[in-house]
């Protein structure tokens, strides 16, 4: 069994696929866990790698996709979004509401229903890489069909 047999990784591809027949998961021989090893294995630049991070805002929670060379301003989250609260959330939280383990979390096919925001700066890459539901899968996008897919709400949000 390969890292591409297991459900989390289906799920996206199921998704990406009925978005989009021409999306694929790939398999890395590498580690993609973190955005420079993700840019690494795919010989790209790290801002190109989607970051998923998911935050506990106001009693729910959100998930951000950033630029991989970028980091979430909690600031910029409460003022721009207007959310009072903000933090990130534990791996278990990560698990429960996205039914993804930290380092493979995809911003696709989440087990719960969770609000979208898309970091603008993301938007300077013609392709960009996100995770696919296991540190070693991932699926390649471009900014227009990643907003479309997540019906993500861009946004300034990062440092």
């Amino acid at each position: 069994m390969t890292a591409k047999d297991k459900e989390p990784v289906k799920r996206v591809e199921k998704i990406i696929k009925e978005f989009d027949e021409n999306l694929n998961v790939s398999l890395l021989k590498t580690s993609a866990r973190t955005a420079l090893e993700a840019a690494t294995s795919l010989n790209c630049d790290v801002g190109a790698i989607v970051k998923s991070l998911l935050f506990k805002t106001d009693n729910k929670y959100a998930l951000f996709l950033v630029a991989g060379d970028k980091k979430a301003s909690l600031k910029k989250i409460k003022k721009n979004i207007k959310f009072s609260d903000v933090s990130m959330a534990s791996a278990d939280e990560v698990k429960s509401i996205t039914g993804y383990t930290i380092g493979g979390v995809s911003p696709v096919g989440h087990k719960n229903n969770v609000d979208i925001y898309i970091d603008n700066s993301l938007e300077r890459f013609d392709f960009l890489f996100a995770a696919a539901g296991h540190p070693n899968c991932i699926f390649k996008i471009s900014f227009l069909d990643l907003k479309k897919i997540t019906k993500g709400v861009i946004e300034d949000i990062i440092e």
